[in-house]
């Protein structure tokens, strides 16, 4: 038999699409907590609020790279010291791809990111910057022209694919393989079409390329066309005209 709806409303609240019943219900309204100043701000570290911190980033960064032309995203360690060969590679690699007609995108830190971003801007081209909030955070390195600050990881590697045309790829640590995972996975998968991803530094990719055909193919983890997903290199006209070829600037 139905409840009378006054029985009804005593074990059920509605607030928005969120439905709460017995020992879940909260009191007052959502009104009166809005307007209400007193009590703590704890309420700013929670998931609801998180949520629009998150939105905003992705407002932000989508306001400020909309209007980018065609780029790639350039990735390597932080911890590359300037003037040794992978930097010079990493300006060389800015300068090439500016020269091209594409903007570059780096994660706006030092090492070969500021390389490619110094290569970018000494070429006259839009040097951006992505930058993450980290407790050793340095800020964005003076060649960046155009640089967003992000919170959240998730909202960043979004932007990293998002307004590039492709990936030139570094030697770098953790934060650069997990960039390059999340391309070759997009890739695989087909979400994302014509992203072509150039590893630069045929010594350094050498283990993980023998390791991608000798154990993940050989084992049947993956499929021996996923060896095409990637393109290796040393030389960086070469890895200039595969990103930009297949991007198609």
């Amino acid at each position: 038999m139905a409840h009378p709806e006054g029985t009804r409303a005593q074990r059920e609240q509605r607030r928005g699409p969120v439905v709460r019943r017995h020992g879940q219900m909260q009191q007052g309204t959502t009104d009166q907590h809005l307007l209400d100043t007193r009590g703590t701000a704890d309420w700013v570290h929670e998931d609801p609020f998180r949520v629009m911190r998150i939105q905003s980033e992705f407002v932000e960064g989508f306001g400020a790279l909309a209007e980018l032309p065609p780029a790639i995203s350039v990735f390597g360690s932080a911890r590359t010291p300037v003037g040794s060969p992978e930097y010079e590679a990493g300006v060389a690699l800015g300068r090439g791809l500016v020269e091209a007609g594409f903007a570059v995108i780096t994660g706006g830190g030092p090492g070969a990111m500021e390389a490619a971003n110094r290569g970018a801007t000494e070429a006259g081209g839009i040097s951006v910057g992505l930058g993450i909030e980290l407790p050793f955070e340095q800020g964005l390195n003076p060649y960046v022209n155009l640089g967003v600050d992000f919170r959240y990881f998730f909202v960043r590697k979004t932007m990293f694919v998002k307004y590039a045309s492709g990936f030139v790829v570094l030697p770098g640590g953790l934060g650069t393989l997990d960039e390059l995972f999340e391309a070759l996975t997009l890739v695989q998968t087909k979400k994302v079409t014509r992203f072509p991803i150039v590893l630069f530094g045929t010594a350094y990719w050498r283990g993980l390329v023998d390791w991608f055909r000798d154990t993940l193919i050989a084992e049947g983890k993956a499929g021996s066309q996923d060896l095409r997903l990637f393109h290796v290199t040393d030389d960086v006209d070469e890895a200039v005209g595969l990103v930009t070829k297949e991007a198609g600037a």
